[in-house]
């Protein structure tokens, strides 16, 4: 069965980047390529990909224009943006509206959200997050874009300490009141 996980690395006041998207404060922490929460183990079980239009032009920002993910990927705008790979696909709406095609876009593997938090929330409302995986630096913006944007109870499954990072995977369990 697909599960859908949101694999992303935070603040510790909960912040994926700061007001102007930028992730300085991310590229400078210690972190060990192989060690807990690494991406390369995570990748292997990922089948698909899913994130928000910020996400996806921060990507082609910041890797000059290449795309370098194999998976195929939607990504969820109300922007008129156009895919710069083949495994792109475009998508508006709710995440249920796209769940039959993500989920036969991942096969037997998992769909991993690379973000955001609004979109992440979107896939919760929709019961489709079933995992939120954070690498959570030692550092604090006060405020920029949030890690989550809707309340939610999870449930601890594992840490780690990778570097700078304590690595932590949740369950989720429901809306904040759900237990």
């Amino acid at each position: 069965m697909t599960r859908y996980r949101y694999n992303t690395a935070t603040t510790l006041d909960g912040f994926l980047a700061d007001d102007t998207d930028s992730l300085d404060w991310l590229l400078k922490q210690d972190f060990d390529e192989n060690g807990p929460g690494n991406f390369g183990a995570f990748m292997a079980g990922v089948g698909a990909q899913v994130m928000g239009a910020t996400t996806y032009e921060w990507i082609l920002d910041h890797e000059k224009g290449a795309w370098t993910y194999t998976a195929p990927t939607f990504v969820f705008t109300h922007r008129d943006l156009q895919p710069v790979a083949e495994n792109i696909t475009m998508v508006s709406g709710e995440p249920a509206d796209h769940r039959q095609a993500i989920e036969a876009a991942a096969g037997e593997k998992d769909v991993w959200m690379v973000g955001g938090g609004d979109l992440a929330a979107a896939f919760q409302a929709a019961g489709m997050l079933d995992e939120v995986i954070v690498s959570i630096a030692p550092v604090t913006l006060g405020s920029g874009r949030p890690l989550l944007s809707a309340p939610l109870d999870l449930r601890l499954e594992e840490c780690d300490r990778n570097g700078e990072f304590l690595v932590a995977r949740y369950a989720v369990v429901g809306p904040l009141g759900s237990r």
